[in-house]
């Protein structure tokens, strides 16, 4: 079996393509990065360091590597003998990768299972942007006689990979916990081998679980630990404020969850204190700097904040914890990211209705909207 996975970064080689390797893949790499390419194709092998109260090391080997930039149709080849296609590129670069694929199926043989395309992005059904993205890059003539070719699945990826020392080179330090989890109907009775994951009917309630827990929490910890001045995350948790809040978000979004999806309290409240387990582990070197960063696309409409929130208010509850949670976030301030000067100097620069609007997507007839309008506001004084 064979897997192209793009996206060589922490993730790609941490993650997903560690199980795809312990699926018995072939890992094919894929990515922009000429340095990690090199390194990559230089290398029999490299290691996985899985951080936790039992440490261990991974090996991860059979794999390759192609710059995708500069030997595209040795890519196109590659994918038309695939058994599989992964992502870990982040969401708003799927569309550069969907027209590679689509001309991979375009050279498939029609005789082959269909290839299985799975997005592992932190967002909700990015599996379906990026089958959107693949069919627009395919003629019109052509998309009947392809769609038997692929298959396109959603997925939930849950996996803490912190920021790297500067010496690991293409070793991946990771908590030793994962979860991903691929909705099943779109392969019929022939599902991927991938023992480490679990194929589910409905994946829309554990997209949301994670979004809303480890995603919400995470940002919510970081948001608050820099406010509290604590630098490592695992710190942050330490300071009562900080887990007060932590835990107080957790608990809105908890609720949310269960009331929407049907989830089991108990369930869910041991899943979230789980969750913040994992977030104090010691052996994880991760700062609220990293995590905090892109405070733009984290405060935006369908993200951990406002999405949640959002729903919270449309059932007629103010998301206390959750408005708290937000300006922290609007007083992140850090001269090495990029969204976080732009917030800053939009919070100088232009109006609460505006930054309501255009940062967090609500409009003045939404419930949530008001609330945030006040949160902004006191950030700009």
């Amino acid at each position: 079996m064979k897997a192209i996975h793009f996206g060589a970064g922490n993730i790609g080689r941490g993650f997903v393509g560690l199980l795809l390797h312990d699926a018995g893949y072939e890992v094919v790499f894929a990515d922009v990065n000429a340095p990690l390419i090199e390194a990559l194709q230089a290398a029999p092998s490299y290691t996985v360091h899985e951080a936790g109260e039992e440490p261990r090391r991974r090996v991860v080997d059979n794999f390759r590597a192609i710059n995708s930039a500069t030997s595209e149709a040795e890519l196109i080849e590659e994918i038309a003998t695939a058994d599989a296609v992964t992502t870990a590129v982040g969401p708003t670069v799927l569309r550069f990768v969907a027209p590679v694929i689509a001309a991979g199926l375009a050279r498939r043989d029609a005789g082959r299972a269909p290839l299985a395309v799975m997005a592992c992005e932190n967002a909700i059904n990015a599996t379906d942007l990026l089958a959107e993205q693949v069919w627009a890059a395919v003629p019109l003539d052509d998309r009947a006689t392809l769609a038997g070719r692929v298959a396109f699945a959603n997925t939930a990826v849950d996996r803490i990979v912190p920021g790297q020392a500067a010496d690991a080179g293409i070793d991946v330090t990771v908590e030793a916990f994962y979860e991903w989890v691929i909705e099943s109907p779109a392969f019929g009775d022939t599902p991927p081998v991938i023992p480490g994951a679990t194929f589910v009917e409905n994946l829309a309630p554990y997209i949301e679980r994670k979004l809303f827990t480890v995603n919400t929490g995470h940002a919510t910890v970081a948001y608050l630990g820099a406010v509290a001045g604590v630098s490592k995350l695992s710190d942050a948790l330490a300071v009562p404020a900080v887990a007060d809040g932590a835990r107080r978000v957790l608990e809105e979004t908890s609720a949310l969850l269960v009331a929407k999806h049907g989830l089991d309290e108990a369930t869910q409240r041991a899943y979230r204190e789980k969750i913040l387990g994992r977030f104090r582990n010691p052996s994880l070197p991760d700062t609220v700097e990293r995590v905090g960063r892109q405070p733009l696309r984290k405060l935006s409409r369908h993200e951990r904040f406002i999405g949640p929130a959002a729903e919270i208010a449309e059932m007629g509850v103010r998301p206390v914890a959750l408005l708290e949670a937000i300006a922290a976030a609007l007083r992140f301030d850090v001269a090495d990211d990029e969204q976080s000067i732009d917030l800053q100097r939009m919070l100088t620069s232009d109006s609460a209705e505006s930054i309501v609007e255009t940062v967090c997507g609500l409009d003045a007839s939404h419930p949530l909207y008001a609330d945030v309008l006040d949160v902004v506001r006191a950030a700009q004084v």
